[in-house]
C-alpha cells in the first residue's frame, strides 16, 4: 500500500514537471521577485548614486536583509502564482475529462486526489526556495556593484522564511484547488481566485481600519494572517512597503497566523475531496 502510494505521487509529479504551465509559473514568479524587489527599487530610488546609498532602500538591497525583502512577496505575488497552479493542477483533469479515466485506473478517489495534492505541496518547496536563491543573488550582485561588503543573514532565518514561504503558498494552491472543484474548470476557477484575492480580501482589510465591525472578519482573512506570518519573522512587507503588495492591515500575531493558515490547508483540502468523492466528475 505504501510503495503505490509512492508511485502514485510519483506519477503526478512526473506530470507536474512536464507540464508547460508549471514552469511557466515559475519562471513568472522568480521573475516578479527579483523586478519588484530589487530592479525597480535600484532604478526608481536611484539607490545606486552617492546620496541614495543613506537611503533605507539601499539598506534593504543588501545580502543581510535579503530573506525579510523576499519574504513580502509571498502573500500577494505568490498567493496569486500558487493558487493558479492548484487550479491548473486539479481544473485541468476535468477540462480533459481524463477524472473518470484516474478513478477507474486508481485505486480510489481519495487516494487519487491526495497524491496529486502531496505533489502540489512537494511542487512548491522548490517554487519557495526560488525566490530567497533569486534575492542571495541579486543582493550580492548589488553589493558587489557598490563596493559594500557583503553580509549574510543567519541559517536558522533562511529556513525558517522559506517554511513560512510554503506554508502560505500550500494556503492559496489550496484555494485554487477548492475553486477548480466547485467550478470543475480553469478559466472561472482562476478568475474567482484572482478576484477574491486582489479585490475582495484586500478592499475589506483596508475598510476595516475605518469600520470596526470589519476587523474581526479581515482577521481571518488568508491575506491578513500571511502578512502577519512574513512580519512576524521580520519581514518589510505590509506597512513598511510600497507598491501593489504594500499591506496596512489589520495583523495578528505569528503564532494565531501559522495556526490559522494550517487550518485553511486543512479545510480547503478536506472540501475539496469531499465534493470530489460525492460529485459526479463530468
Amino acid at each position: 500500500m505504501f510503495k503505490r502510494g509512492i508511485d502514485m505521487v510519483s506519477v503526478e509529479l512526473f506530470q507536474m514537471r512536464h507540464r508547460v504551465s508549471t514552469w511557466v509559473l515559475f519562471a513568472l514568479w522568480g521573475t516578479a521577485a527579483l523586478f519588484f524587489n530589487y530592479v525597480l527599487p535600484y532604478l526608481v530610488d536611484d539607490v545606486g548614486s552617492s546620496s541614495g546609498r543613506e537611503s533605507s532602500a539601499f539598506g534593504l538591497l543588501m545580502p543581510d536583509q535579503f530573506v525579510n525583502v523576499m519574504s513580502g512577496g509571498f502573500p500577494f505575488y505568490g498567493g496569486a502564482i500558487a493558487l493558479i497552479l492548484g487550479v491548473l493542477t486539479v481544473g485541468s483533469e476535468f477540462g480533459w475529462g481524463t477524472w473518470k479515466t484516474l478513478f477507474t485506473q486508481r485505486p480510489g478517489r481519495i487516494q487519487v486526489f491526495s497524491a496529486k495534492m502531496a505533489a502540489i505541496g512537494i511542487i512548491l518547496v522548490p517554487f519557495s526556495i526560488l525566490v530567497f536563491a533569486v534575492g542571495a543573488v541579486a543582493s550580492s550582485f548589488v553589493a558587489w556593484r557598490e563596493g559594500v561588503e557583503i553580509a549574510w543573514p543567519g541559517a536558522q532565518s533562511v529556513v525558517e522564511a522559506m517554511l513560512a514561504g510554503w506554508v502560505i503558498l500550500a494556503v492559496w494552491a489550496a484555494v485554487g484547488v477548492l475553486l477548480a472543484v466547485v467550478t470543475r474548470g480553469t478559466s472561472l476557477a482562476i478568475g474567482l481566485g484572482l478576484l477574491y484575492t486582489l479585490v475582495i480580501e484586500g478592499l475589506l482589510s483596508a475598510f476595516s481600519n475605518q469600520i470596526s465591525w470589519l476587523e474581526p472578519i479581515a482577521n481571518i482573512f488568508v491575506r491578513a494572517n500571511a502578512y502577519s506570518l512574513v512580519r512576524a519573522l521580520g519581514s518589510v512587507s505590509g506597512a513598511d512597503a510600497d507598491g501593489p503588495g504594500a499591506f496596512a492591515g489589520p495583523f495578528v500575531s505569528g503564532t494565531q497566523a501559522l495556526v490559522v493558515m494550517m487550518v485553511y490547508i486543512v479545510v480547503f483540502l478536506g472540501i475539496s475531496a469531499w465534493l470530489l468523492e460525492r460529485r459526479d466528475v463530468v
